[in-house]
C-alpha cells in the first residue's frame, strides 16, 4: 500500500467511509511491523552545541503560563520547548510556536510571527513539531460538544452531531490532516537536511477511564468516552505520519494520564474550561508543560529510532 492509498489523499477514498476508521486503526500495524528509523542527521541534536527551531501551535506556546514573551503568539518563556532548550544548552533555540496556529502557518505569517518554517535553516539539526490540533478544529468542537451538553447529559449528543451523516467526521478531519502533517515535515527535511525531527504528540485531555466531571468540564456523560479516543486518533495519526517521514514519535498522552483536566487543581496538568492555574482554557499549565519538556528528553535520551 503506498503513502497516497494509505492516507486516502483522492477524492475516491474520502468517499469510502467504512475505510476511514479503518485506516487509522491498521496504523497502529504499519507502526508495528516496521523497521527502525534510519539515522538522520549528525547527532548534534543530542547534546551541547544544538541549533534547535521549535514548531508548533499554542499547545506547545503556552498560553497564560508565565512569563508570556510574546503577546501575538502567547509564548510562555516556560513552555517546553524553552525547557528543552535550557536542558540541553542549546547554542542558539528559535521559539516559533504561535496560539491558533495551523500547518498553514508554518507557510504563513501569523500577525507579528513570521512564516514559522523560515527558521528552520540548513544548519539547524533539531527541530520538534507539534500541530495538527487547529487543523481538525480543536476550539470549535470543544465548543459544540459544550453547547450540545445539554440536550442530553447523560448521552452522548456531541458523538451524534459528529457521526449523523454515517461518517465520524472528527475521524475523517484527522484523516485528511495526515497529508498536512506530511508536507510539513518533508519541508524541515528539506531546508535541514541533517536535522533530528521530532513530531510531539498532544497530552491526555480527558479521563482515561471515560469518566466525565461535568459542569467543570461540561461534556455529556457518554461524550466523554468518544472525545478521548478522538484524541487516540489523532495521536496515532501523528504517530505513524511520522513515522512514514523520518521522524520521531514523543508520546506526551501517556504520561500525562491521571492528570486530566478532570482531576482536582493540585495534580492536573491540564486546565478545565475556567482555568484555576495560569493557562488557556483547555490547554496545558505549567506541570503539564514540564512533563511535555521530560517527554521529549526522554526521546532525545534515546537517539534515533523508534
Amino acid at each position: 500500500m503506498n503513502r497516497r492509498t494509505q492516507y486516502g489523499w483522492t477524492a475516491s477514498n474520502r468517499r469510502r467511509a467504512t475505510a476511514v476508521g479503518a485506516a487509522l486503526t491498521g496504523c497502529a500495524l504499519v507502526v508495528a511491523s516496521a523497521g527502525p528509523v534510519a539515522a538522520h542527521g549528525n547527532g548534534n541534536g543530542q547534546g551541547r552545541g544544538t541549533d534547535y527551531v521549535a514548531l508548533g501551535d499554542s499547545y506547545t506556546s503556552g498560553p497564560g503560563i508565565p512569563k508570556q514573551v510574546d503577546v501575538n503568539c502567547a509564548r510562555s518563556d516556560h513552555n517546553y520547548p524553552s525547557l528543552v532548550a535550557a536542558e540541553r544548552r542549546t547554542s542558539t533555540f528559535k521559539d516559533m510556536s504561535c496560539g491558533g496556529a495551523t500547518t498553514v502557518e508554518m507557510w504563513k505569517a501569523q500577525g507579528t510571527n513570521p512564516p514559522q518554517l523560515d527558521a528552520v535553516k540548513r544548519d539547524t539539526d533539531l527541530v520538534t513539531v507539534q500541530i495538527g490540533g487547529n487543523d481538525i478544529g480543536f476550539s470549535s468542537i470543544i465548543g459544540t460538544c459544550a453547547q450540545l451538553s445539554s440536550q442530553d447529559l447523560a448521552g452522548n449528543p456531541c458523538q451524534r452531531h459528529y457521526t449523523s451523516s454515517g461518517v465520524d467526521q472528527l475521524t475523517l478531519k484527522i484523516f485528511e490532516t495526515a497529508p498536512k502533517i506530511a508536507r510539513v515535515l518533508r519541508a524541515v527535511h528539506a531546508r535541514a537536511p541533517h536535522a533530528r525531527v521530532l513530531v510531539v504528540g498532544y497530552p491526555d485531555l480527558l479521563p482515561e477511564d471515560g469518566s466525565g466531571c461535568y459542569p467543570s468540564v461540561p461534556f455529556a456523560a457518554k461524550d466523554f468516552p468518544y472525545l478521548r479516543d478522538t484524541g487516540k486518533r489523532l495521536n496515532l495519526m501523528m504517530r505513524v505520519v511520522a513515522r512514514l517521514n523520518r521522524a520521531e514519535y514523543v508520546d506526551t498522552y501517556g504520561p500525562t494520564i491521571g492528570h486530566d483536566m478532570c482531576k482536582d487543581p493540585a495534580i492536573r496538568w491540564v486546565e478545565p474550561l475556567r482555568p484555576a492555574s495560569p493557562a488557556a482554557p483547555a490547554h496545558p499549565n505549567a506541570k503539564g508543560e514540564e512533563a511535555m519538556a521530560r517527554a521529549v528528553l526522554k526521546r532525545l535520551g534515546k537517539g534515533h529510532g523508534r
